[in-house]
Order: C-alpha cells, then structure tokens, then sequence
C-alpha cells in the first residue's frame, strides 16, 4: 500500500492533573473499569502532594514538542505538533477533532513510550481508534510510529545521560515500569530491555542489572521481578556500594521516575549502605530528538531505518496479534513478523 501524505504529528502520552483538584478525577480516569475504591486512589495521590498535585510529565511533553518543531524547523520540515493524552487534558478525542477542523487528513502519532508492552504499545492504537470513532467521518487517519527502543537516537542518548553522573566501578541498574507476567508474555517487553541495556552497558563499560518500579495491582498477581528496592538490598549484600541508576524504560522524568526512584528507591539505597545516583532519562536530548525526527522522515520521506541490537527494527506498522491485554487465549511467544 501505498504511503499517505502526512500533515501533522500528534504527540500522544499518558497525561497528568494540572492542579490539586484534578489529581482524583485523573486517577479514577486511570483506574476505570477495574473497581478500585477511592480509599486506595486516596493513597496514590498523596504522592503527588510531593509536587503541589501537579505532575512533571506535563511540562516535559510540552518541552518535547518544542524541542521537535526546532528539529522540524532546522530541516525544513512543515508538520504542525499536536498534543493528546489518554487520561488527561489534551484529551486525545479532543486533539483529534482539533486536527479534523484544522483540516488535517492524515496524522503521524508519536507515543511517549519505547518499548513494547499492552499499555505502551496496543493501548495507545486502541485509544487512537476510540478517538477516531469519536470524531467520527471527518477524522484523519491516525498512523502511529514503530517503537525506537533500538533507535541510534535513543540509545545514545541514554549511553549520554549515564555518563552525566556514573563512576567507574559503579553498578549500572536499569529500571522499567513492572508489567503482570501475563502481559509480559503477549509483548517482547523483557527482551527488548534486556537488549538495551547489555547494549548500552557495554559502551559504558559497566557490570549491569535490570529491576523493575512501580507495580500496582493485587498482591497475588504475579508482575515481573526483581523489585528495584529489593534489588538494592540484594546488591549491599553483596557488598556493593556504589550505583548508578538509569530508568531505561522512560523517556521523561515524571512522576513515578521522581518518585519512586529520587524518593522510595534513594531512601532504601541510603538505608543499605549505597551511593547511588540516578541518570536523567532521554527528555528533550538533542540526540533522542534527532532519533524522533529520523523516525518521521521515514514515514514522510523515505528516510532510512535505523536500529542497533540484533532484533532488527520493529515493524511499521505494528503488526496484529501482538502486545495483546492479559486477558486473552495462550501466546504464542516470540518476534511477530509484520
């Protein structure tokens, strides 16, 4: 089939409250369908207490499309940046209409997650499908970008935010946001970490290890392990003292980055005994930027595709029976072909 002419790229993300006020409908947004009472919502808030109940993602997406329409500028590239969230204001049905009454007919989306999993990958496509219906007939065609996990321009921006605060002898720990197991086994989520970061270790020249943040749910659903403050405690008794902490799974320093590392993860590091520093993540990069830029320019221009690692670039598009809910029929494993 042949490639569309795009006029716009929507950058899509999770969203986030804006104020005090908002943090309760944000999480009941969140948190809908699944029956989780307010009591427990009540308690997840009080984080964002930390941050005046305003969360840092906001800011850093806004920076991101700014630091893109420079990139687009720089290379004369003529495409408008819109801007929707799932669960908060922009809220992506709303950016879509936006878009159909400035006349746009077909998008790119970039999503604000790298690596594949059901809510960083199929989710988005869903909610990109829910907004088109939403809008209706007049909608424009909503083509997401593959996912960059092994873009040059990801990759080296990370290598780059490690070598901003690590020490030679330093253990190098990556984390990523935890998934259910059942998710895990729908998506390559754990091999593509596991890639990036022997990967990205090696340039550096540091020994390594992959922990996992911020899991939720119920106690008795199985969500992938090692825990990042149990790891910590594994690593001091292993006489480790020195860490050097990057969120590899994240591409912004929002709110469970601050949070669950600068706070929880550093208050156990202190309490065992180790030093550790945490790396900024890709943010507004200037490499990760120019990453972003290549990835549309293959879209618009038929740029080259350009990925590290050995698992070849993801496909484009995102190819069916992949990255499905949990709650589906046995998986069948493996790298889905497009």
């Amino acid at each position: 089939m042949d490639e569309p002419t795009y006029d716009a790229l929507c950058l899509l993300s999770f969203g986030g409250p804006e104020g005090p006020d908002d943090v309760m409908p944000f999480l009941r947004n969140v948190t809908a369908g699944r029956n989780v009472p307010d009591a427990r919502l009540a308690v997840v808030a009080e984080q964002y207490e930390r941050f005046g109940g305003r969360s840092p993602i906001n800011d850093q997406n806004l920076a991101l499309i700014d630091a893109l329409r420079a990139e687009f500028a720089a290379h004369d590239i003529d495409l408008p940046i819109y801007f929707g969230n799932r669960n908060w204001e922009p809220y992506l049905a709303d950016t879509v209409a936006q878009m159909a009454d400035d006349g746009v007919a077909n998008a790119l989306v970039l999503a604000t997650s790298a690596f594949s999993s059901y809510s960083g990958c199929r989710q988005y496509r869903e909610d990109l499908d829910r907004a088109a219906a939403e809008v209706g007939e007049r909608a424009p065609g909503l083509h997401k970008l593959r996912l960059y996990y092994n873009h040059p321009g990801f990759v080296d921006a990370v290598v780059d935010r490690i070598a901003e605060v690590h020490r030679p002898g330093a253990r190098l720990v990556f984390t990523a946001h935890s998934i259910p197991v059942s998710m895990a086994q729908w998506c390559d989520y754990e091999s593509q970490l596991d890639e990036m970061a022997r990967l990205v270790a090696g340039r550096v020249g540091a020994d390594w290890d992959l922990a996992f943040q911020s899991r939720s749910g119920p106690p008795h659903v199985p969500w992938l392990e090692p825990d990042i403050n149990d790891h910590l405690a594994t690593l001091a008794e292993q006489c480790v003292t020195e860490v050097t902490l990057m969120p590899l799974g994240f591409v912004s320093d929002h709110m469970e980055v601050q949070f669950d590392l600068d706070f929880q993860a550093a208050e156990t590091a202190t309490s065992v005994g180790i030093d550790m520093r945490r790396a900024p993540t890709v943010g507004t990069h200037p490499a990760f930027v120019t990453g972003l830029r290549q990835l549309v320019e293959e879209r618009t221009a038929g740029g080259p595709v350009l990925w590290v690692g050995e698992a070849g670039p993801w496909p484009d598009p995102c190819p069916a029976g992949h990255c499905l809910a949990p709650a589906t029929s046995t998986p069948t494993g493996g790298r889905p072909t497009p």
